[in-house]
């Protein structure tokens, strides 16, 4: 199972960047940070596809946007390859605060030269794979019309259309690109280099690869994604670059898994977002993950409800205390189960929960249990249930402390009361 987070961080402007950090189930083998291709974003059909394929490798991944695309802030008109640059060093530093430092770049096509000229500068990263990546990042000045050039040569900025989407363009991101040279970051990468390329890819041609190849030093690999195009959005093949590049990549690994956050104790829960729908939520605890969302017409039904995993809670508990209080007196009890149901409307409390708070208003819990038990027994399990732990937290006095994260500081933490960190 998938835990996905929302990972936002400063990018090189200063501005907010969304990202996606997703994990598997358990400790990830190591942490990878993605670089889509250019104008790209994080959820482009290719960085989506192998990221999630490479969570099922046992991989964690952050795909993130770039300045000014996608989800995050920032002014598209002022970015440059060196920016695309400094958000993956700013990517791979709040990673590194928040849970572990990254292991592993991919980068696609412009992303690809912007993992080797970040990797450097990253001491963490001992794997660097590009896919469809241009040796010169000044490559990009092909997907310019000539009129485009001509009027940022004579005013600095133009509007063009892009991947059939129209951004306007300083002529810095042009300027800067032609200024970048890979040779020196592929002679210092620091790490294993992977080149991964189609022989028919007709945005970068295969000579790049053969370029970039020849200039890096060992240990170094190529692979031909033989018939894939450049957005690779046949499945099959954003699924047989991940498959590889999971092999590949563990050779250049740690042999323990990357730790992701603190240690959790057995009283700490992660809830996150998820992207399984508007209102779904993915929950940590330890080891262990789950969902929860809302019912259809209010949620997707993508997971229990938080009144359902209430209830389950309190007849967890109940079944828990049970079983040990018989146990320890000896009572033969053979089975338990309970059965709990609440009163009140998911709808009631998703219409407006400031001006009309609502909460349950009554729980039923019956127990059932299986066992030659007497009446003194059965009238003591009865009152035993009623001193379970959740039982007595949620009918007595509970005191929720809230404090707020600021989106662009991981430690900056708002204690709404007092209005200031």
């Amino acid at each position: 199972m998938t835990r996905t987070e929302r990972f936002v961080f400063a990018g090189s402007s200063g501005a907010d960047l969304a990202g996606r950090l997703e994990l598997p189930e358990d400790n990830p083998r190591a942490l990878a940070v993605f670089a889509h291709c250019f104008t790209c974003s994080k959820d482009v059909v290719a960085a989506t596809r192998i990221g999630r394929r490479l969570v099922e490798n046992g991989f964690g991944v952050l795909r993130f946007d770039f300045t000014g695309l996608g989800s995050s802030g920032g002014d598209f008109a002022n970015t440059s390859f060196t920016s695309n640059v400094e958000d993956l060093v700013a990517a791979a530093a709040a990673l590194e605060h928040a849970h572990a430092a990254p292991r592993l770049l991919v980068g696609h096509s412009l992303g690809g030269a912007a993992v080797i000229a970040a990797a450097p500068r990253l001491s963490s990263v001992t794997a660097v794979a590009t896919i469809g990546a241009p040796f010169d990042p000044g490559h990009i000045r092909h997907l310019f019309p000539d009129q485009v050039l001509a009027q940022l040569r004579e005013t600095g900025s133009a509007a063009v259309t892009l991947a059939g989407r129209p951004f306007r363009v300083g002529a810095q991101l042009l300027e800067d690109a032609d200024r970048h040279h890979l040779e020196e970051a592929l002679a210092h990468l620091g790490g294993a280099l992977l080149v991964m390329h189609s022989p028919v890819d007709e945005q970068v041609d295969i000579d790049n690869a053969r370029r970039i190849y020849e200039a890096a030093r060992h240990p170094k690999s190529f692979v031909a994604l033989d018939n894939a195009d450049h957005l690779l959005t046949r499945r099959a093949d954003a699924e047989y670059v991940a498959d590889v590049l999971a092999a590949w990549a563990s050779r250049y690994l740690p042999e323990s898994p990357a730790p992701v956050g603190p240690p959790t104790s057995g009283g700490t829960v992660l809830v996150e977002e998820s992207d399984r729908g508007r209102l779904a939520q993915s929950i940590q605890a330890g080891r262990h993950a789950w969902a929860a969302d809302e019912p259809r017409g209010v949620g997707d039904d993508t997971g229990p409800t938080p009144y359902d995993l209430l209830l389950s809670a309190l007849g967890a508990c109940t079944a828990m205390t049970l079983r040990m209080y018989a146990d320890r007196k000896g009572y033969p009890l053979e089975h338990v189960s309970v059965q709990l149901r609440h009163r009140r409307r998911h709808a009631d409390d998703c219409a407006d929960p400031v001006e009309t708070p609502c909460a349950m208003e009554l729980i039923d819990r019956e127990i059932r249990l299986v066992g030659p038990l007497n009446a003194e027994q059965l009238d003591r399990l009865a009152e035993v249930a009623d001193k379970c732990p959740v039982h007595r937290t949620v009918t007595g006095p509970l005191d929720v402390h809230t404090s707020v994260v600021r989106s662009n500081d991981l430690n900056a933490r708002v204690d709404p009361r007092e209005g200031k960190p």
